[in-house]
């Protein structure tokens, strides 16, 4: 039987303000409190609520369907805040058990490029608010814009997850199919799902395109497609931004009845569904990618991210700080850190076309950036010197990282203790 495994992202980067060179010093908040509410309601009550409730409505009346989510930290952290009820919708598919949910960087970040240590401290730190949400820890993974390289894919196998979520890069894919599952270059108990990128961008962005050849596009039509596929390939990964339903696609297209029509005729067409941790077949061959690929622009590399030299200068700064961030205790500063690591504010800087850029050109996007970098970095400049060595800092690291150490053995201590004197 043929599957398809759906996977939606929800990311919502935080908007920051407009940020003048006289603020640097006096102002330390960075963030277009106003426009953050008002796109997180606008998505809300355009795309993720009404999805949501199709889903719900999916899942209770087909046992065979089933889907997958990643929730961004900025996303799950502004819809707490403006959207809650948003949340709450998330919480009833995890009911159904058959809705998984996905592991990544908390920050949506490029850490995994940089810093090998701060990488893992974000997906540690999302996989428990996943768990703290939704019931379950991720066992599958995916990274950010879907950015894969075999050291990337080995330092996740090195954190339990076996599956990762890629990008269907031709380059990457060679003559082969995404419509199969891969194996890791060298670790072959590491399985690699790859988006049909075509597929999948025919729903997002082909749909309600008039002057496409294939348009209309209808469940109908992709359900055919699937089934005059080569028999042998079995699994379909549909892989596509959340927003699709409702914002990039409005809802007077028929986007929201292409969903629901999608479960309600698989039964004719013999079309199961998978979730990624699911996903059973034994892979046909290994792949590598020894240079980083991901789902941005057309060449599918980090061109549209790191592609210029303002980009580069922007995310060097950034990383530069990680230690000494890392030794500071100020809630604040540690979530300043967290927001500005989004590749998003990166992506802006591009001379590339990109969406949701608000920016009147990548200079714009640039100078306000490190308008706010300059700042944060004074912050932390005031926390941990730069006078100070980096000998020094590094044995700072290691006493904190063993006193937490010692305070989380003697808690388990002290828990074992009351237990035996409570039985006692």
């Amino acid at each position: 039987m043929k599957t398809i495994c759906l996977y939606f992202e929800v990311h919502i980067p935080y908007v920051l303000k407009r940020y003048r060179f006289f603020e640097i010093g006096n102002d330390h908040y960075y963030y277009d409190d106003f426009a953050c509410e008002d796109r997180v309601r606008y998505l809300a009550e355009k795309s993720y609520l009404p999805a949501n409730k199709i889903l719900l409505q999916l899942l209770n009346n087909y046992p065979q369907f089933c889907c997958a989510f990643s929730l961004s930290g900025a996303a799950i952290e502004q819809l707490e805040q403006y959207a809650p009820e948003v949340i709450d919708s998330f919480q009833a598919l995890a009911e159904t058990g058959r809705v998984e949910f996905l592991a990544e960087p908390y920050a949506h970040s490029m850490a995994s490029l940089y810093d090998a240590d701060e990488f893992e401290r974000q997906v540690e730190r999302h996989a428990a608010k996943i768990k703290e949400l939704f019931g379950k820890k991720p066992s599958s993974f995916r990274n950010t814009d879907f950015i894969y390289s075999d050291e990337i894919g080995e330092k996740v196998a090195s954190m339990g997850y076996k599956t990762i979520l890629m990008e269907g890069a031709k380059h990457v894919l060679g003559w082969r199919s995404p419509n199969y599952v891969y194996q890791h270059a060298y670790m072959p108990k590491v399985r690699l799902l790859a988006r049909n990128l075509v597929l999948s961008n025919h729903i997002t962005f082909h749909f309600s395109d008039s002057s496409w050849s294939e348009y209309p596009f209808t469940a109908d039509k992709l359900m055919d497609w699937l089934q005059s596929s080569p028999q042998e390939e079995q699994l379909f990964n549909l892989w596509m931004g959340y927003e699709t339903f409702g914002d990039v696609q409005k809802d007077w297209t028929g986007i929201f009845e292409f969903l629901r029509a999608i479960p309600m005729l698989s039964p004719r067409y013999n079309v199961g569904f998978v979730m990624p941790s699911m996903v059973k077949e034994e892979p046909v061959a290994s792949l590598s990618a020894p240079y980083p690929v991901s789902w941005q622009g057309e060449e599918k590399d980090l061109g549209i991210m790191l592609g210029n030299a303002l980009q580069e200068e922007a995310v060097k700064k950034l990383y530069s700080v990680t230690e000494r961030v890392n030794l500071c205790k100020e809630k604040n500063l540690k979530r300043d850190w967290l927001h500005l690591q989004c590749a998003d504010y990166f992506r802006f800087m591009s001379f590339k076309p990109t969406w949701g850029n608000t920016f009147e050109s990548p200079y714009d996007a640039f100078i306000n950036y490190m308008n706010i970098l300059s700042d944060f970095l004074l912050r932390v400049e005031a926390e941990y010197p730069t006078s100070i060595e980096n000998e020094e800092l590094n044995e700072l690291l290691k006493t904190i990282s063993n006193q937490e150490k010692m305070i989380e053995q003697l808690e388990k201590e002290l828990k074992v203790a009351k237990k035996k004197k409570k039985e006692a």
